[in-house]
């Protein structure tokens, strides 16, 4: 991680991070902690969660738009955008404007993955690929570090002076975000423009067969013709590559089974303090400060864990992680609660590190946005229904069976993405250039 910090022009990218990130760590929580003190729901709170998830079903719509646009002013003006969409809280005051958090939470989701997307593809021309573990694994460090202190603060806030100051203080991270990024200086390849083909491919360069105006780069999965350019084509690229592309598959399918009961936690936390800890909603904040120490220590570690086990492997090792956090919570106690939520924190940035960085050292630099987005639409479709499942279901099932049924399925999810750990040894490089040449089987197969 030294290396990598030791880049002026990656330094500059993480104080801007830093800013983003520090904002949304005391407001996303808040939000839902408003709704529940609003309606006194547990399940409407964890609807707010639903809410901002739900939108990824546009994700490659907005994955398309981003591989259109240079990756720097885009990611400025969504920085600056979503400090715009914020302010609604301001006017909210009773039950009667709970729309508003919603409506607000609804277009924070599109932002947020117009954010990541544009991330993928800026960290591509900053980082080298030997280093993208690093660079995320300081990013995972850094966001899930703030768990430590901005859910407090911002549950603190709350309770001290109501959302308004909350909206306020996190539309000042995002606009100092979109500052010190636009400081950065980045060359980057000129995007497609409608109407106008890509410049033309170096002699013997063939085209990858997702983007219909033609990448230079071809991968292992990409040896068939494709149909001329249309804009459908366009749009449905990048998840054509996460489907052929063998390593991506298996995360994909695998997280995305873990996904679709992972998301029940965001409910269950609220009736596991209320009802298990006979705690207020408030208290939600310390356990997700705890959550935050494991997030701290996941992030440290999860660039040694990638190289020691792949990418995907480091998935398995998360979502492991995970369900065993999920059945140590259906006892209701503090202590094993606590432990169960440094576990989750763990979890996280490995499965994000491994993940992101899987992404970006398979993927051609013109498809980053739309693959991004499209993995997060397939891992956040699941996800988004596992929420609203989850605030259904708490309201008539016992909260520790859900538990109960969380860790089973995302055990199940982790031994599959464990067989699949040596499709994504950490040395493959991001296809950038010519693609290296490949020996077939006698079946053809890569």
């Amino acid at each position: 991680m030294r290396t990598v910090l030791r880049r002026p022009d990656f330094r500059l990218l993480f104080g801007g991070l830093v800013a983003s990130m520090t904002a949304e760590s005391i407001l996303l929580l808040a939000l839902a902690i408003w709704v529940k003190e609003l309606t006194g729901s547990s399940g409407l709170a964890g609807a707010t969660i639903f809410a901002i998830i739900a939108p990824m079903t546009l994700a490659p719509l907005v994955g398309w738009v981003v591989d259109r646009y240079p990756r720097k002013p885009l990611f400025v003006a969504a920085n600056l955008v979503t400090a715009a969409l914020l302010t609604p809280l301001f006017a909210v005051g009773d039950r009667t404007d709970l729309w508003l958090i919603y409506l607000v939470a609804i277009f924070y989701g599109l932002s947020y993955i117009t954010l990541s997307a544009a991330l993928s593809g800026l960290l591509r021309h900053l980082v080298p690929a030997a280093l993208l573990a690093d660079a995320n694994g300081v990013l995972q460090t850094v966001r899930q570090g703030l768990r430590l202190l901005g859910p407090l603060a911002g549950a603190a806030l709350y309770t001290a002076v109501g959302g308004g100051l909350l909206a306020g203080v996190a539309i000042v991270g995002f606009v100092a975000a979109a500052v010190l990024v636009g400081l950065l200086r980045v060359t980057e390849s000129p995007r497609p423009r409608p109407g106008r083909s890509r410049p033309d491919r170096p002699a013997g360069a063939a085209r990858c067969g997702y983007c219909p105006r033609g990448c230079t780069q071809p991968s292992s999965a990409a040896r068939r013709p494709r149909r001329p350019s249309r804009w459908s084509a366009e749009l449905g690229a990048g998840l054509r590559y996460l489907a052929d592309e063998p390593a991506l598959r298996r995360a994909l399918l695998g997280y995305g089974l873990g996904s679709l009961v992972m998301g029940f936690s965001e409910s269950l936390i609220f009736a596991y303090v209320d009802h298990g800890l006979r705690r207020d909603a408030a208290f939600v904040g310390v356990l997700v400060t705890v959550q935050g120490v494991g997030g701290l220590a996941g992030g440290l570690v999860s660039s040694g864990v990638i190289r020691r086990v792949g990418e995907v492997g480091a998935l398995a090792v998360g979502v492991a992680l995970f369900g065993s956090a999920a059945l140590t919570l259906a006892h209701p106690n503090l202590w094993l609660g606590c432990a169960a939520l440094l576990l989750a924190g763990v979890s996280l940035p490995l499965t994000m590190v491994g993940l992101h960085t899987l992404i970006q050292r398979r993927t051609p630099a013109p498809l980053i946005g739309r693959v991004a987005a499209g993995a997060d639409a397939v891992i956040s479709g699941p996800r988004a229904i596992s929420i609203g499942g989850g605030a259904l279901l708490v309201g008539v099932v016992d909260y520790r069976l859900l538990f109960v049924a969380v860790g089973l399925v995302t055990l199940l999810a982790s031994s599959y993405l464990w067989g699949g750990r040596r499709l994504s040894p950490s040395a493959q490089p991001a296809p950038d250039g010519p693609a290296p040449v490949r020996r077939r089987s006698p079946t053809g197969a890569p």
